[in-house]
């Protein structure tokens, strides 16, 4: 039985931090269909994301601001990850998503200005990371339906984020060890903020 039900409280003691074996995994596919357990896992890890934007209950659990949580991060070895956030237009997006897939990508890039964050990662990492810049994800979402979703910008950018951690990839990994500034050449590739 999985402590992350509706009542738990995720705070900054689950979040499993780099150096982790975990986060070097690739994750197992959740078996169709999810359990109400991994379901309310999701749930718990959308409400944690929330908690972390809302300065009052952010303070009171002393919650990093976070966008995006995959399962890994607290420990599960599981594909699925919560994303909360707003976008350029300030439209406010919330997904649970299971076994996660890109199914098709821009060729166009972008990346974001002050460079990537991650709640597993304790440290400022400087350097660009250059992300598709639309993208399109077939999932299972928190209602147990099959769902086909379009992302650009920073929408794109955190989705890719959260499937990369499903992969065993940290946003760190794709920045250009020798320019950590330096952008992919023979591509079109802006910044978003």
């Amino acid at each position: 039985m999985s402590k992350f039900n509706e009542s738990y409280i995720i705070t900054m003691k689950d979040i499993v931090r780099e150096g982790d074996p975990i986060l070097r995994q690739q994750t197992e596919e959740v078996t169709l269909p999810p359990t109400n357990e991994e379901l309310e896992t999701l749930k718990c890890m959308l409400q944690f994301l929330k908690n972390s934007q809302d300065p009052e209950l952010a303070a009171k659990y002393k919650l990093r601001s976070g966008v995006g949580l995959s399962a890994n991060q607290i420990g599960l070895n599981k594909r699925m990850f919560a994303a909360y956030f707003h976008d350029e237009k300030g439209n406010l997006h919330e997904y649970g998503l299971i076994n996660p897939k890109i199914i098709s990508h821009s060729i166009s890039m972008i990346y974001i200005t002050n460079g990537e964050g991650c709640l597993s990662v304790d440290r400022d990492v400087p350097g660009y990371v250059p992300r598709y810049e639309r993208i399109k994800v077939k999932a299972i979402d928190i209602t147990g339906k099959e769902v086909t979703i379009k992302l650009s910008g920073f929408g794109a950018i955190v989705a890719q984020h959260e499937i990369d951690h499903l992969n065993g990839i940290m946003f760190y990994d794709h920045i250009n060890q020798e320019n950590p500034f330096k952008l992919p050449e023979n591509v079109e590739i802006k910044s978003v903020f």
